[in-house]
């Protein structure tokens, strides 16, 4: 079975609200201990997959679980066992024939499931220990959604990780009513949203590590029979799931130090940055009949634009900075930036980020009904054109006129430069590789070249500043301006590289 579900943590001032809002009368309160299994190699850890014996009290339920087709679902599977010590062997051959049997077949590297778990090497990777307090939540229109209010630990390898979250599961009904209720909760409470399982947090705590790699985005697979609607879907759901998962490490104010953190928020970012394009460009009134909230994109700039005050202080301290104290520059200290301004996991934890990410998966999870007509519409290929060679064609007259163009218009085409590029990238699928591939490199190159040029431009603003209060700043901002006229001429040979490449459309 597929189920329907999203987590939030609590924060800790919200514990027991939440504990008293969850807990009425017809609440249930159970302690629930898993043993979390896995194979010496951790396939099922790779396959972000797990395989779990719970002990439920009056029995034990085998349970295997995979990710879905997006950030709400969950593929499951589970088996009713006897209660009792000691806990049951692992036997693969309970999820057979049943829709997860190809996907835990597929992760263990099986053909097909069969045996004794212990043939297959799968041994305690990690443990559980959740008292959970659960009731149903009964809505009009008879959805009904369980919460699960868990509190407990993870445990492996000598290390522990507190849990504290709130789950909402769909029992029966539309996902649409699960999320307008987590809305409410979330006003209430200051949840934010968190995709991150306990399995995933256990098999991380089982290798040493805090948190998974930071995630990059993914093309979906598209077809060129595909509604443009559902495509649209697949795009959002696509940066969605990059924008949750490097959030969810961002937002953790309880993970120790991470050297990847500004890793994390440069991929939040460009997820933040792709679904802001696919708003933009291709969920415009004209493009779709599936129609998205304006104030959607508007919303997400502004989190794009608090986020990137840190990333231009990350940029600057790992790159400018140390070029100029190697270059011998007197001075490089205190530059007042807007960065000490921004708490990065306090504005992902924030609720308004979290109401707008909810409302998000709102809409790609919206119903789409077929056209009347048997031939509406275009191909999608063609759809895709349309919307992406308006955009080429600007990026061609800007290139052009590139030298001309004062820093608010290099920026401008800086932007359009990754728009296109981050299109062309999701929408990989839909066109020849060979042409893709040397659109793309051309973007690329066009893009660093810019990219490059405008730090040295945020860094000539900053020392400029400084220089009212410090004169030995003014040696920065010589060599900054000195390093611009050696990157412009970079911008130009790259742009003219791009306005040679052919649209990977053609």
């Amino acid at each position: 079975m597929v189920e329907i579900e999203l987590k939030f943590q609590v924060p800790a001032g919200a514990e027991a609200a939440v504990r008293r809002a969850v807990g009425t009368a017809q609440a249930r309160q159970q302690r629930l201990r898993a043993r979390y299994l896995d194979t010496p190699d951790h396939r099922l850890a790779r396959a972000r997959a797990a395989l779990r014996l719970r002990d439920e009290g009056a029995h034990w339920v085998q349970t295997f679980k995979a990710e879905g087709d997006n950030p709400m679902q969950r593929l499951e599977h589970e088996v009713e066992l006897p209660g009792g010590e000691p806990p049951p062997d692992p036997d693969l051959a309970r999820h057979a024939n049943t829709p997860a049997a190809e996907a835990l077949a597929r992760a263990l590297g099986m053909t097909v499931l069969a045996g004794d778990g212990r043939a297959q090497g799968l041994a305690l990777h990690f443990e559980t220990d959740i008292q959970r307090l659960s009731r149903v939540v009964r809505l009009p229109g008879g959805t009904r959604v369980e919460l699960a209010f868990d509190v407990g630990v993870i445990r492996a390898g000598g290390r522990e990780w507190p849990v504290c979250e709130l789950e909402f599961e769909l029992v029966q009904g539309e996902p649409a009513d699960l999320l307008a209720l987590a809305q409410r909760w979330v006003e209430r409470h200051g949840l934010w949203l968190d995709v991150r399982s306990k399995a995933e947090r256990g098999h991380l705590l089982a290798a040493g590590r805090w948190a998974s790699p930071p995630a990059r985005g993914a093309a979906p697979p598209l077809r060129n029979s595909q509604r443009p609607e559902r495509a649209l879907q697949a795009l959002m759901r696509a940066a969605l799931g990059q924008v949750l998962a490097n959030a969810a490490v961002l937002a953790d104010a309880g993970l120790p130090a991470l050297d990847e953190r500004d890793e994390y928020l440069r991929q939040c970012r460009i997820g933040l940055r792709r679904l802001r394009t696919v708003l933009r460009v291709l969920a415009s009134p004209e493009a779709t009949r599936l129609r998205a909230d304006p104030a959607w994109e508007a919303a997400l700039a502004e989190v794009f634009r608090r986020l990137g005050l840190q990333r231009d202080q990350d940029a600057l301290a790992q790159g400018l900075l140390p070029a100029l104290q190697a270059a011998g520059a007197p001075w490089t200290g205190a530059l007042q930036t807007s960065a000490a301004e921004v708490d990065v996991g306090a504005e992902l934890r924030d609720p308004g980020f979290t109401r707008l990410l909810i409302a998000l998966l709102a809409f790609v999870q919206t119903p789409v009904s077929a056209p009347q007509e048997a031939s509406a519409g275009p191909t999608l290929r063609r759809w895709m054109r349309a919307a992406l060679a308006p955009l080429h064609k600007q990026v061609r007259r800007d290139a052009k006129a590139y030298a001309t163009l004062d820093e608010a218009a290099r920026h401008r085409l800086r932007k359009r430069i990754k728009r296109l590029r981050y299109l062309l990238e999701m929408s990989a699928s839909l066109w020849p590789a060979k042409a893709l591939a040397r659109h793309l490199a051309a973007l690329r190159q066009a893009q660093d070249a810019l990219g490059s040029e405008h730090d040295q431009v945020l860094a000539q603003a900053l020392f400029t500043g400084a220089a009212a209060h410090e004169p030995r700043a003014w040696w920065a901002v010589g060599w900054l301006q000195a390093a611009r006229q050696t990157q412009v001429p970079q911008c130009a040979q790259a742009l003219q590289a791009l306005r040679r490449t052919d649209p990977a459309w053609d």
